[in-house]
C-alpha cells in the first residue's frame, strides 16, 4: 500500500500551526499569502475517489480539501493568489516552509489523476510547467521580501533601493528563485492534483513529523522538469518510495545526518540553519 506524506491528524488545527515568521510588516502580497486559521471544506458529495482509489468517509474531509478552490476560487480571496484560464494558485494552508504555494489544475479531466497519469498528456504538462515557472517567479518574490533584509547577498542592493536607485544602477542581488523547488509528491495525500511550489528551508511549525520533511527531501519529491517519468524509473515503485519515508534525516542545507527517531533535534538544527541561511 502506498504511504503519503500527511493523514487526517496532521490537517487538526493548532494554535499557532501557519505560523511563521520574519516580519510583522503586510502589504497587499502578504494579505494574499497569509494563513487562514482552517482550511475550506468541501461541499457534501464533493470528494471524488483518491486517483481511482475508495476513500474511507472520515478522510474525505480532508483529501477533498482542494477541490472548492479549484471549482470557486471566488469564494477564498484571502487564499487565491492568481487564478487563470487553466489553474489556480493557492497558497498552502499547512505551509512547510517560509513560502509554500500550491498550483491547481482546473481541468477535471487532469485533476481527479494521478500525477503519472495526468502527466502523460503532453500539451497538459507543458501547460503546467509554464505555469509553475510564473509561479516560482511570485514565490521568488516572496520569500526576497521575507527575508531580504537579513540577506548580505543583498545588502549593496537594499542600499540603492532606498536611495532610490534606478534599476540600470541597482547591483545584483541574492538569485531567490534558486531557492524555490518546483514538484510533486510520489504518492499525492490529497484526492486532486497539486504541484508544490516550496522555499526549501523547511522552517514551519506545520513539518510536524518524519513524512512531513522526507517527503521533500527524498526521491519522493519528484520535480516537475522531471516529468513525466518513464516506465521502470524506480519513483514509481511503491516499495521504493515508502522507502523513502521511512529513511534517517539528511539536513538539506549541510548535509548533516540524524536518526529517523531524533526528529527533535533535525528541527533544533533546522532553526538554526535557517538563520544562516537566511543571512547568505
Amino acid at each position: 500500500m502506498a504511504e503519503t506524506a500527511e493523514d487526517a491528524e496532521d490537517f487538526k488545527p493548532d494554535s499557532d500551526a501557519s505560523t511563521s515568521t520574519t516580519s510583522k510588516k503586510r502589504n497587499a502580497f502578504s494579505e494574499l499569502m497569509a494563513p487562514k486559521p482552517k482550511s475550506a471544506k468541501p461541499e457534501s458529495g464533493s470528494t471524488p475517489s483518491y486517483h481511482g482509489t475508495k476513500t474511507k468517509p472520515k478522510e474525505k474531509s480532508w483529501r477533498g480539501n482542494l477541490l472548492p478552490y479549484i471549482q470557486n476560487p471566488e469564494k477564498f480571496p484571502k487564499a487565491v493568489i492568481r487564478v487563470t484560464e487553466d489553474t489556480v494558485l493557492i497558497q498552502d494552508q499547512y505551509p512547510k516552509a517560509t513560502v509554500h504555494l500550491l498550483l491547481l489544475p482546473r481541468s477535471p479531466k487532469h485533476y481527479d489523476l494521478h500525477p503519472k497519469e495526468s502527466f502523460k498528456d503532453e500539451a497538459f504538462l507543458s501547460m503546467m510547467k509554464d505555469e509553475a515557472t510564473s509561479a516560482a517567479k511570485l514565490a521568488a518574490a516572496e520569500l526576497s521580501r521575507k527575508i531580504s533584509r537579513f540577506s548580505s547577498s543583498d545588502k549593496a542592493r537594499n542600499v540603492a533601493m532606498e536611495s532610490l536607485a534606478s534599476e540600470a544602477e541597482m547591483p545584483p542581488g541574492r538569485d531567490y528563485l534558486s531557492e524555490i523547488r518546483v514538484g510533486t509528491h510520489a504518492h499525492p495525500s490529497m484526492c486532486h492534483l497539486h504541484v508544490h511550489i516550496i522555499s526549501r528551508d523547511m522552517h514551519s511549525d506545520c513539518v510536524k513529523h518524519r513524512k512531513h520533511y522526507n517527503s521533500f527531501n527524498t526521491s519522493f519529491f519528484v520535480p516537475l522538469e522531471d516529468q513525466p517519468l518513464a516506465d521502470g524509473d524506480d519513483r514509481l515503485s511503491t516499495s521504493f518510495q515508502n522507502a523513502n519515508l521511512e529513511k534517517d534525516f539528511v539536513c538539506w542545507r549541510c548535509g548533516k545526518e540524524f536518526r529517523k527517531d531524533k526528529f527533535a533535534d533535525l528541527k533544533r538544527h533546522l532553526d538554526v540553519e535557517f538563520e544562516l541561511w537566511k543571512k547568505e
